[in-house]
């Protein structure tokens, strides 16, 4: 039996991707908006484009919330995007308000999904979806290493001309500007990216990579980045499904893991149809962890700011 995804909010993010779920065949899709016309005219194009992509997905727009009900996986990508000059954290509170509105929502027609968040600030979103819906926390997870770290490979081909599929990187952390890119554990065809490139090189990647989302903002002027966000939700979403097995830095509540308690935070994850498998632990350097624990502070911040 087809899977169902719901995707909440119709924006860049939501409805790209929504049209790569179609495009794969992972699943039927609802696509949800509260703006009339927008689900449903991006809904039907998508669909319409699905006989070309030789995808049996049935891809629907709507304006009722009733009609994700029994949602296996949800995807919330609705919210505020940032402007240029802003942080992510600049959209707390309203982007909060928005989180606790589809929470309830999520808590009463589909309460057996597993709840992917993009929203930002996303590692503050994700804790403030599991809180609302009261969900286990290895059913809500934060989209944000994934995309951190494929920006980090994106950089580090176009500095070295590798395949990108020759290139391993991972961020861990929150999705902010506190984020952090393990060096150590970034290679290049198995080779560590450290012997590899020049040490201002490799401050210069981790940089842009703290930065990949504003330098995109700031280009737009008038949104934020939706391609590469849309791809890494679906990479979740694939390993969710089992079309994929791989290790992938998630937002997930930690529990003493990595010396954390009580937050979100991007760790390596492995995820099934239960959500969170598996926390995967890999070694850090002592400057890293203190990063680590930096950017879950900034997290427990977050929380505190908007009374959760």
């Amino acid at each position: 039996m087809q899977k169902k995804i719901s995707v909440i909010g119709a924006g860049n993010v939501g409805a790209t991707t929504a049209q790569l779920i179609a495009e794969k065949n992972l699943a039927d899709v609802v696509l949800y908006d509260i703006v009339e016309g927008i689900p449903q005219g991006k809904a039907l194009d998508i669909q319409e484009a699905c006989p070309l992509w030789q995808s049996d997905a049935v891809v629907r727009g709507s304006n009722d919330f009733k009609d994700t009900a029994g949602s296996d996986i949800v995807v919330m990508t609705a919210g505020l995007a940032r402007k240029p000059g802003m942080r992510r954290d600049d959209l707390l509170q309203a982007n909060a308000n928005i989180i606790r509105t589809v929470a309830d929502n999520i808590k009463q027609t589909s309460p057996e999904a597993i709840v992917i968040v993009v929203t930002n600030p996303m590692d503050a979103m994700a804790q403030l979806m599991q809180k609302v819906t009261g969900f286990p926390h290895q059913r809500v997870i934060g989209m944000g290493g994934v995309l951190d770290s494929a920006r980090m490979r994106s950089f580090i081909v176009m500095e070295t001309g590798a395949s990108p599929s020759d290139v391993q990187a991972i961020v861990l952390g929150g999705h902010g500007d506190l984020m952090v890119p393990v060096a150590g554990a970034t290679t290049v065809n198995g080779k560590c990216i450290t012997g590899l490139l020049p040490d201002s090189k490799v401050a210069a990647i981790i940089d842009r990579t703290k930065n990949g989302g504003a330098e995109i903002v700031s280009l737009l002027k008038t949104g934020s980045a939706y391609y590469a966000p849309a791809a890494s939700t679906v990479e979740m979403i694939e390993n969710i499904l089992g079309s994929k097995r791989d290790i992938l830095p998630c937002s997930v509540y930690l529990n003493g893991e990595y010396g954390i308690n009580g937050v979100y935070s991007g760790v390596p994850v492995r995820l099934s149809l239960n959500g969170l498998e598996e926390i995967v632990k890999i070694e850090l350097t002592g400057e890293e962890k203190e990063a680590l624990n930096r950017s879950a502070e900034a997290v427990r911040e977050l929380m505190r700011k908007i009374g959760a």
